[in-house]
């Protein structure tokens, strides 16, 4: 049963539904019979409580707003069955918060999908304080039903596993380009030309839109201070440059379509280390095992599959060195710590320097995050 507030907005999100199933079968991944199948399976309404009333699992997924969700979490737990499950497909938002809206907080789970869901195959399952273990057991095994790649989020934390990992080096980079010291062509170039990506950082950040990412970070400045925003997203943000829906962001895009920026070159791609943000993504990811949020393995899985990675940022470390990460880490705090924030994202968090200590260097000691 799919519902939305008005029926404009259901019969939009059928079309949706629609056009990518057509898409999928236009392409051979599924045939005409799945395509029917699919749609004759769904119900709409904008009826919350006929939406509700019957169901065992709901996975609620409007806009990011913590008073909104709390309010339909409220509305939800008055009217669904005691038994049901209650989702919340929230990117960054609280869920000890949103589920402090019902009655049945042990029930109330994080179950973030990656974008597009039909085809990205990452599935957060986040446990709020007071979720059971229960509630997230069947949640994780909903997710491998739908073909899904679940990891756990032992803990409530801003950013749950991927996006704590890899938003903050976006912001980093942002840093570094308020300050002047670098351009976003130098280091989407680095990027592009030397790590192959395709898009680059700030080339991302356009194509997903400026806003999305500028949401994020900013609730990590209000969470986790003294984290703070890079004046260059507040500027693009308040001039309403939201990237690619707007026709320009870092970048300008005359007709609204992504394309590589011409302003990239591998000249340009000479004056960066390409590897600057991957040590702050490493400090993150240590921060969030060091805390008991999730597991090696988890945090990598969660990085690798959410924004299409050939490895985790673990085990990159280990191919690394954890020694050489640390030296890194130091080497770039003292170049960049004293600009406003970026001190706490490059100190070398003590999970690293005590496995420096104990010798568990990564591969080259056969031990590191990882055993070899």
């Amino acid at each position: 049963v799919m519902r939305d507030i008005e029926k404009k907005f259901v019969d939009d999100g059928l079309g949706k539904i629609k056009w990518s199933l057509d898409k999928l079968a236009s392409k051979g991944k599924i045939s005409a019979d799945m395509v029917k199948a699919s749609l004759d399976r769904i119900t709409t309404t904008t009826d919350l409580k006929e939406s509700v009333k019957n169901c065992d699992f709901m996975i609620e997924a409007i806009p990011e707003v913590l008073k909104l969700k709390q309010d339909t979490f409220k509305e939800v737990d008055s009217i669904a069955p005691k038994h049901a499950i209650l989702a919340t497909n929230t990117s960054a938002l609280p869920i000890t918060e949103i589920a402090a809206a019902t009655k049945r907080p042990e029930k109330v789970v994080g179950m973030h999908f990656f974008n597009p869901p039909q085809m990205m195959r990452l599935v957060e399952v986040i446990y709020g304080a007071k979720t059971s273990k229960e509630t997230a057991e069947i949640t994780y095994n909903l997710a491998i039903k739908l073909g899904k790649e679940p990891v756990y989020c032992l803990k409530d934390i801003p950013g749950f596993l991927a996006n704590r990992v890899m938003n903050p080096p976006g912001n980093f980079l942002a840093w570094l380009v308020s300050e002047k010291i670098f351009t976003p062509e130098e280091i989407d170039s680095t990027s592009h030309f030397k790590l192959g990506n395709p898009m680059g950082t700030f080339g991302l950040m356009d194509y997903v839109g400026l806003d999305v990412g500028y949401n994020v970070q900013k609730f990590f400045e209000q969470r986790e201070p003294p984290y703070k925003v890079a004046p260059i997203l507040e500027e693009k943000i308040k001039k309403k440059e939201l990237g690619v829906k707007t026709g320009k962001g870092f970048y300008e895009y005359p007709d609204k379509q992504w394309r590589v920026p011409p302003e990239w070159s591998k000249d340009k791609a000479e004056k960066v280390d390409p590897m600057m943000s991957a040590y702050v993504a490493i400090n993150r990811a240590a921060q969030i095992v060091a805390d008991g949020v999730a597991s090696v393995e988890d945090v990598d899985k969660a990085v690798r599959l959410g924004f299409n990675m050939p490895f985790g940022m673990l085990q990159l470390a280990d191919m690394q060195g954890i020694d050489v990460v640390v030296q890194k880490l130091e080497e770039l705090d003292k170049k960049y710590g004293k600009i406003d924030g970026l001190h706490a994202l490059l100190e070398p968090h003590p999970l690293l320097r005590k496995m420096v200590k104990e010798g568990k260097l990564g591969q080259k000691t056969k031990q590191g995050f990882y055993k070899y």
